[in-house]
């Protein structure tokens, strides 16, 4: 004979029928207690734990259905199942107990068989949906884990998506239509030997902080930082009609939020900062790249590296996109003349557009700058070199300095310097003697 556990409680209020089916229960290892009445009934079950109740449905005082009633207004189905007990003409009591939430009933005078094999199979239900509700909950544990995980790189949208389709985050790549973001801080470098460390810390959080928000406001995900650089993709892992718009609105938000930081950071007393961003379009892999025991998700190709080459010639404050970007948003783009550009690693010329405004619902428009160059009482020389990616050629021109501003410069050069070129300049003479400390402009 089969043993099974469990706390039962039998209420009826015959004797006879209370003993006969406490015993059989008990031969085959439940515990089980019985009760004479509905009133003494609730009385057990607010003292002590039941796994399931047999239940007469006619009784004196409370009946069985009135008990029913009571239970189900503090324990589902799944949690405590009650059969209830009821003789076989009485078909309308069967129905108003399935109404009140019966789990199943059985008839007078009892089948042991039948009731032992019903009691069985209800405990099992709850065994069953009680691991249910356990591996429920180990797994809304999980995807908190993740939505906290991804969601400091992604939307709550596209962590959503994620988790509704896990096959999205297997090893390996699918060629995509996508769109890169890449900004970067201008002086970076030599600001940080500047400033303490904490200093560049606290700087560089409350600018990061600031950009991550922007671009998850915009659904953008981020592949990766460094340090004052911030790359983020536009269409994966969800691709959707208008991620370019996204992506050029993006950096439009990132560049305008720059002025209110900057304002607190000088409030602080650190320095202000400049952002240059790059924008492109185009086909890359993208996915999950690395082993089964650490992987990255990320975006690979040769359109993958443009955004950064373009990025690389912009100056602070701009916001460069290419040509395959320009045509996607081309309706509500405010761009300058389109500049031809000799990026690095790319064979042919890449075309690229100066975007100041973003129309349409975005309404995004860079401020323009009301800066005037002031001409010098006295031309200052210099020399210049034309640097080449990042190395400085071995020739050094002269020039002039003839007007100046706080962000721009105007020189008269003996050597042209094509559009777009890196400079390096020394200020070679002051009045009264001495040497200008190199330094390099922007385009």
């Amino acid at each position: 004979m089969d043993k099974f556990d469990g706390a039962l409680l039998v209420v009826d209020d015959s004797e006879m029928n209370r003993d006969m089916l406490t015993r059989r229960l008990v031969r085959r290892g439940y515990t089980v207690v019985a009760a004479e009445n509905g009133r003494q009934a609730l009385d057990m079950i607010a003292v002590q734990a039941f796994d399931l109740i047999v239940l007469d449905i006619m009784m004196p005082g409370l009946s069985g259905l009135e008990v029913l009633e009571s239970l189900r207004q503090r324990y589902a189905p799944s949690e405590l199942p009650v059969i209830m007990a009821t003789a076989k003409d009485q078909s309308e009591d069967i129905v108003s107990a399935l109404k009140l939430g019966a789990n199943d009933y059985v008839t007078k005078p009892l089948d042991f068989p039948v009731v032992l094999a019903r009691v069985q199979t209800q405990l099992s239900l709850k065994r069953a949906m009680q691991e249910i509700q356990t591996l429920a909950g180990q797994l809304e544990q999980r995807n908190r884990f993740i939505r906290e995980i991804f969601g400091q790189y992604m939307s709550d949208e596209i962590v959503a998506n994620l988790l509704a389709s896990p096959n999205a985050l297997e090893l390996g790549g699918a060629r995509r239509k996508v769109t890169l973001l890449y900004s970067d801080l201008r002086g970076f470098t030599a600001m940080s030997e500047r400033l303490g460390p904490e200093d560049v810390v606290s700087l560089l959080n409350r600018y990061l902080g600031v950009m991550i928000d922007i671009t998850q406001q915009y659904r953008g995900t981020i592949e990766a930082f460094t340090a004052d650089a911030i790359y983020v993709v536009f269409g994966v892992p969800v691709a959707e009609a208008d991620d370019t718009e996204r992506a050029v609105a993006c950096a439009m938000a990132m560049q305008l939020a720059m002025i209110p930081l900057n304002e607190s950071l000088i409030e602080d007393g650190l320095p202000a900062v400049e952002m240059g961003i790059g924008i492109h379009t185009g086909e890359a892999v993208v996915g999950n790249f690395g082993s089964e025991r650490r992987k990255k998700y990320g975006v690979i190709g040769s359109h993958a590296n443009l955004a950064g080459r373009i990025e690389s010639y912009t100056v602070g404050g701009q916001v460069l996109i290419s040509e395959e970007t320009y045509r996607e948003i081309a309706s509500l783009a405010h761009v300058g003349d389109p500049i031809e550009l000799a990026a690095k690693g790319v064979a042919t010329p890449v075309t690229v557009y100066d975007i100041n405004g973003l129309g349409g619902p975005y309404n995004l428009f860079l401020p323009v700058s009301e800066e005037r160059l002031r001409t010098l009482d006295e031309a200052i020389p210099l020399q210049y070199t034309v640097l080449i990616g990042k190395h400085i050629t071995n020739v050094i021109h002269e020039g002039r300095l003839v007007k100046l501003s706080a962000q721009m410069a105007e020189v008269y050069a003996d050597a042209p310097v094509a559009s777009m070129d890196d400079v390096r300049m020394e200020l070679t003479t002051l009045q009264g003697g001495g040497a200008w400390p190199a330094m390099s402009t922007a385009r």
